[in-house]
């Protein structure tokens, strides 16, 4: 008998299911905005309401798709010509909203924040449809596992399963959305990516205890802080992203979305907490953090 080298397809996986491919549309998201594209994967990942809001609305030729559909399979980019995969989703209901209250959503808000510079779906209309995509438990491992080549044009985001060959290129073991963490003094945050942080970079960054540092970007006004004892470097990381001020004087009526946060020193936990606070005031003065030509007030 001879064997023929067949690759295995997303195809297939869905019609064992008992999906009809007619039935089932393949977005491959890939926003345009290098902001929020830098962290997608972070979305993707940590933040399935902010997914969900990204893929509610679309343009008006996409919205004429999914009226006709009846599941999404949600992809996103993985390099060029391949996307990972990310879900499947019933096209439970839809409904007309206007462009004000699609904009004025508070997740739509939050997307924004990290980079979104509004929804192209929006450009000229007054009104668009919002879907409601609640994901399956379908496949739910495959998740940041599932690597599919995308067919060209590389540019056609969205795709009828019926009308395309979708090919397993690989099940990876681990996600990729868990990206390696880079080095701790190669990290920067703006303030709204730290509500988007990868868990394994937050597990990691919940055990250290350290000097910091937080750069307001509209006047470039240092304030250098530290973590140290029962407190690390996240956890007052996140108070500042929970207050914007962190209950720091002159960081207080200051735009928290123009933070960026850095760490400056990792320092054992055991350290006194004489010793740190001399190294946290020696970065003070390195720096200049000092008011009024910093943020510190001591």
């Amino acid at each position: 008998m001879e064997l023929v080298d067949k690759p295995l397809t997303f195809n297939e996986a869905l019609s064992a299911a008992g999906i009809g491919l007619s039935d089932v549309i393949v977005f491959r998201h890939r926003p345009y905005e290098a902001e929020l594209n830098r962290i997608f994967e972070w979305i993707a990942a940590e933040r399935s309401d902010l997914f969900d809001c990204y893929q509610s609305t679309h343009s008006a030729r996409v919205e004429g798709a999914l009226t006709r559909a009846k599941f999404v399979a949600s992809f996103i980019r993985y390099g060029g010509g391949s996307a990972v995969f990310v879900g499947l989703h019933a096209i439970r209901s839809f409904r007309t909203i206007t462009t004000q209250e699609c904009i004025a959503r508070p997740k739509h808000q939050e997307l924004m924040s990290l980079g979104m510079v509004g929804i192209k779906a929006t450009d000229g209309r007054t009104h668009l449809i919002e879907f409601d995509l609640p994901t399956l438990q379908w496949h739910a491992d495959w998740k940041g596992r599932l690597i599919i080549d995308w067919p060209p044009p590389d540019r056609s985001w969205w795709r009828w399963a019926d009308r395309n060959t979708f090919s397993i290129e690989a099940l990876l073991l681990e996600s990729a959305f868990a990206k390696m963490m880079p080095p701790w003094d190669q990290l920067v945050f703006t303030w709204q990516e730290l509500s988007v942080l990868p868990a394994s970079w937050a597990a990691a960054m919940s055990q250290w205890r350290g000097i910091y540092l937080i750069r307001d970007l509209g006047d470039g006004k240092p304030y250098v802080g530290s973590a140290y004892g029962a407190e690390n470097i996240l956890q007052r990381w996140r108070e500042y992203a929970r207050s914007g001020h962190g209950g720091n004087k002159h960081l207080r009526g200051r735009d928290p979305a123009n933070f960026h946060f850095a760490i400056l020193q990792r320092l054992s936990p055991d350290l006194s907490d004489a010793e740190v606070i001399k190294a946290e005031s020696t970065w003070k003065e390195r720096l200049l953090s000092r008011w009024p030509s910093g943020l510190n007030d001591n």
